[in-house]
């Protein structure tokens, strides 16, 4: 049976289990889905009311949930903050807050944000531009990016995956840049749809008025602010996610794997035949990830800690 290869995609991603579970067959619920970086240990969703569900979210909870994430993150005093349903609807928008130019991107990188300035008319390329998306730590192989990396004009900042690394920040640049904070991928809980912009007040304006009025739902104001204020469980989970990353390049590399990079929430290797290897860990009802540009890359999250021995038992 050939494998599910992932250039079937116009812009690839990981997820698709169901695609997979069609594929090999079993029952979804059987699958350790291994394709995304999401936290397998998500947040404890708190205890919500009536009116979390029944009425509009009011402006106190939003700015609840801003006051969380302005300390959870330093955010300087001179850069504002957005949230949104998701972080996909803000890089969705950015590309319109000026007039199409000329932006940098360096591959490979998360690919929504050259789908998103490609849609609205700008030029995308990897050369010195005035306007520069950096991922930071990158997806998929985790570097890092230094204040030196930052376009003269404006860089849009993606920090979906630097919870874990809070010290690497660039969140400083935000009075001048754009920085970008997934709520979903740290917290595992992504399909709460929350996402942060933070930058200088007049593009954070600009970027509230395209999301319109109750851009984020009741619910999703309460978890968001709970878990933002919850600096002990932050703490003790990235310590976790260090452990857990070391095993999972333990039995990686004993099967032959080389760490090519990633994060703690997601591991990059180097092997033989990364199709080979995502069709051999399909049959054992694992899900990976592969890329369109490269045969040799396999990326795993992380599982939960109880669905390791599973994965460790399909290595042998």
């Amino acid at each position: 049976m050939a494998p599910i290869i992932a250039q079937s995609r116009a812009r690839d991603h990981g997820g698709g289990l169901d695609a997979a579970v069609s594929h090999y067959g079993g029952a979804r619920r059987d699958w350790i889905d291994l394709s995304t970086g999401i936290n397998p240990v998500p947040y404890p969703l708190p205890t919500f009311t009536a009116g979390d569900w029944r009425d509009l979210p009011d402006q106190a909870a939003q700015t609840h949930l801003l006051s969380a994430a302005r300390h959870f993150w330093r955010v300087p005093d001179r850069a504002d903050i957005l949230a949104a349903p998701g972080l996909s609807a803000v890089i969705a928008k950015i590309p319109a807050l000026r007039a199409p130019g000329h932006v940098r991107i360096t591959p490979p990188t998360y690919n929504e944000h050259e789908a998103a300035f490609t849609a609205a008319g700008w030029q995308v390329d990897d050369t010195p531009a005035p306007v520069r998306v950096l991922v930071h730590p990158n997806n998929p192989d985790g570097r890092l990016w230094q204040p030196a990396d930052l376009a003269p004009e404006l860089t849009i900042i993606d920090e979906s995956f630097c919870d874990v690394l809070p010290e690497k920040s660039l969140i400083a640049a935000a009075e001048n840049h754009l920085v970008l904070k997934s709520f979903g991928k740290f917290w595992g809980l992504a399909g709460l749809r929350l996402g942060f912009a933070v930058g200088p007040p007049a593009l954070i304006a600009a970027l509230a008025e395209m999301l319109g009025p109750w851009p984020v739902s009741g619910p999703a104001l309460r978890t968001g602010a709970t878990a933002l204020e919850d600096p002990d469980w932050a703490a003790s989970t990235r310590a976790r996610l260090v452990q857990d990353a070391n095993r999972l390049d333990t039995a990686m590399t004993a099967k032959g794997a080389q760490v090519a990079g990633g994060t703690t929430l997601f591991r990059l290797y180097q092997v033989d035949d990364a199709a080979a290897w995502q069709e051999r860990l399909a049959r054992r009802q694992i899900w990976s990830r592969i890329f369109p540009y490269s045969q040799t890359l396999l990326r795993l999250g992380l599982p939960h800690p109880d669905a390791f021995p599973r994965v460790e038992a399909a290595l042998l």
